[in-house]
């Protein structure tokens, strides 16, 4: 006899407005990695979280590592950060959940590799890469809505990045 598909689970049992859970976030290595390592699950503004630990991670990293390595670390992260999102997302049931932020923090890596070592610099190229990853100019946004897995996910932010390094390099030379 089949089973009434009432009676079955829910199968996505995430609301993609609310953060998941700890307890889902050490599930796998996947999740605590893509969600920021905790720093996804703010429940307001999850993105402007993950950016800010992707900040203060690459002040800590940026001591122990030259530019090559940095550069690199930031590949590889990049191409684990596509299979951890996917995974993620694929266990949430929404593929660019609000909690994924993995896809801001190592873009932005790459933004501080390239930008001033200031405060005022870092701030602007901070704000800059929010207004860039929010509002998602072309082809952020065709990555955002057409490419649905975790590799969209990871390049709308990267996109984003570029805008952030080009126009960063336009105001060094505007004021220098």
């Amino acid at each position: 006899m089949a089973k009434d598909s009432t009676t079955l689970p829910d199968p996505n049992p995430y609301n993609p407005s609310h953060p998941p859970s700890l307890q889902f976030l050490m599930a796998h290595p996947a999740h605590l990695l893509a969600c920021g390592f905790g720093s996804g699950l703010s429940p307001r503004a999850p993105g402007t979280f993950g950016t800010l630990f992707g900040w203060l991670s690459f002040l800590l990293l940026r001591p122990y590592m030259s530019d090559f390595e940095l550069l690199a670390f930031i590949v590889v992260c990049f191409v684990g950060g596509v299979l951890a999102v996917h995974k993620t997302g694929v266990d949430l049931g929404v593929v660019d959940h609000g909690s994924i932020v993995w896809d801001e923090i190592v873009p932005f890596w790459l933004v501080l590799l390239f930008c001033p070592d200031n405060w005022l610099w870092q701030t602007t190229a901070f704000c800059l890469f929010r207004f860039f990853d929010i509002s998602k100019p072309q082809p952020a946004r065709y990555f955002d809505e057409q490419v649905k897995n975790g590799f969209g996910v990871m390049t709308d932010d990267l996109v984003a990045a570029g805008y952030t390094l080009l126009v960063l390099a336009i105001l060094r030379f505007v004021l220098s």
